[in-house]
């Protein structure tokens, strides 16, 4: 399984000189075999440390944090050899030793020759954290095209990278898309959907489904393992009702998340801050902020905390949570529900750095996503998950707010032309949005 991440992790390797490696992300999205098995095959040899596993090799990291000591104790507790000149240290789940975590500063100063990577699911809980010492990394679930490399369908893969225009591309990439709709973007799940592609479509289907299962459960066992002051009841009743709310709108966009209703006896968003902050921290929900005015940039600074919208991490785990199965999301076919088209353009932002995101809202009229490029430029995105690509909501904002170039991703095969003012894009090739389309303002 490819992770387009890796080439930035080789362009780490490849420095004279470097800060630690630290790769943040949600449980099981891949971080293990991201530095040991893709990056790790790059080097001469690999020692892997899982302080989850072994919380015995925090000893390594009690009396010393000079990284001479600590690679001593590492030898002596694991019995291998590291050559400081060649070798990958890996100090996985890294969040669950506090001196490990605080080593990585001396690494950066004292030894910026050698290659050290961390890797933590609750990195964005930690209390103390070397700031300015680490090269940090968030590992997202695979994207729509990682999807895709996975299928090792190659005349499909040629024609994403290409952004081809044609009836059959369109035909063939758009029922991936739905497919990626249940399956997600969960590594595991993906592995399995491609593993059993000469069984039964029942057995791919149930297979997929158990491992969904298993993910939220170990997610809810996490928040009262995790959760420290922040009460595990109001994690989970917010976790819960994302796909709950994201679900209650069908063709018009989502709605603000709603405090009333969620936890007994709370209903004002300072109830929730921190339960909310939590999961952001954790990469369990993404963040969308509503802006009521006219959108500038810089975008952050019109946002209203006590605002917002909340999408869950990956679409198939959207999708379980709400018990819609692949049979349903397959008959849906162009009128696919709006809010997980939402949800993953959502998820593709996030995956190209644009976290959090942010809308544009007046009276009746909504734009699902603002963008700012690096003149200060913003492009509005509508999100329309069928083929009917007319709406009142895009003329609106461009009336009001006059943009120099607009973008619609849709359930249609699109336009043909990228230079247009007024793009239709089919909805997966959201990625190109921010890769493309902002550059493309810049050159206007």
């Amino acid at each position: 399984m490819q992770r387009l991440i890796l080439e930035k992790l080789l362009g780490w390797k490849s420095k004279p000189t470097r800060k630690p490696l630290l790769i943040d992300g949600a449980r099981q999205t891949g971080k293990t075999y991201l530095l040991q098995t893709l990056l790790g095959s790059t080097f001469a040899n690999v020692i892997r440390i899982d302080f989850l596993e072994s919380p015995q090799m925090s000893e390594a990291f009690a009396d010393s944090l000079s990284p001479d000591n600590v690679l001593s104790n590492i030898e002596l507790l694991t019995g291998k050899t590291f050559d400081p000149n060649t070798d990958l240290l890996i100090l996985d789940e890294i969040g669950e030793c506090p001196k490990a975590v605080t080593s990585l500063k001396y690494f950066a100063e004292q030894a910026p020759h050698m290659h050290i990577a961390a890797s933590g699911s609750n990195i964005g809980l930690l209390n103390s954290f070397p700031v300015g010492k680490v090269e940090q990394h968030n590992l997202r679930p695979l994207t729509f095209r990682e999807f895709l490399i996975a299928s090792k369908e190659t005349a499909l893969i040629k024609a994403f990278a290409a952004q081809t225009n044609s009836s059959a591309a369109h035909s063939k990439l758009f029922s991936k898309l739905t497919d990626y709709y249940f399956t997600g973007g969960m590594p595991e799940a993906v592995n399995t959907w491609f593993d059993l592609s000469a069984h039964s479509i029942i057995d791919r289907v149930q297979a997929v489904t158990d491992i969904h299962k298993n993910l939220v459960l170990g997610y809810q066992r996490d928040f009262g393992k995790y959760s420290g002051k922040v009460d595990a009841g109001l994690i989970e009743a917010v976790f819960n009702n994302v796909p709950a709310q994201l679900s209650s709108v069908m063709d018009e966009s989502v709605n603000r998340f709603k405090f009333k209703g969620v936890h007994d006896k709370k209903s004002r968003y300072g109830d929730f801050e921190s339960a909310i902050s939590w999961l952001n921290k954790c990469r369990l929900i993404l963040k969308n902020h509503p802006i009521d005015s006219t959108p500038k940039s810089p975008l952050a600074a019109y946002k209203k905390d006590n605002i917002v919208k909340l999408f869950l991490f990956d679409v198939g785990l959207l999708n379980h949570m709400l018990n819609i199965g692949y049979k349903e999301i397959k008959q849906q076919g162009y009128e696919y529900k709006g809010f997980v088209a939402e949800n993953f353009v959502q998820q593709e932002l996030a995956a190209q750095g644009i976290d959090p995101t942010y809308s544009w809202g007046d009276a009746r009229a909504e734009i699902e996503f603002v963008l700012s490029d690096d003149e200060g430029n913003i492009l509005p995105i509508e999100v329309k998950s069928g083929k009917r690509t007319k709406a009142k909501s895009l003329q609106s904002y461009i009336n009001k707010c006059q943009p120099i170039k607009t973008i619609k991703l849709t359930g249609t095969q699109g336009s043909s032309s990228l230079e247009k003012e007024y793009i239709v894009l089919p909805l997966y090739y959201s990625e190109y949005v921010v890769s493309k389309h902002l550059r493309l303002m810049n050159l206007i």
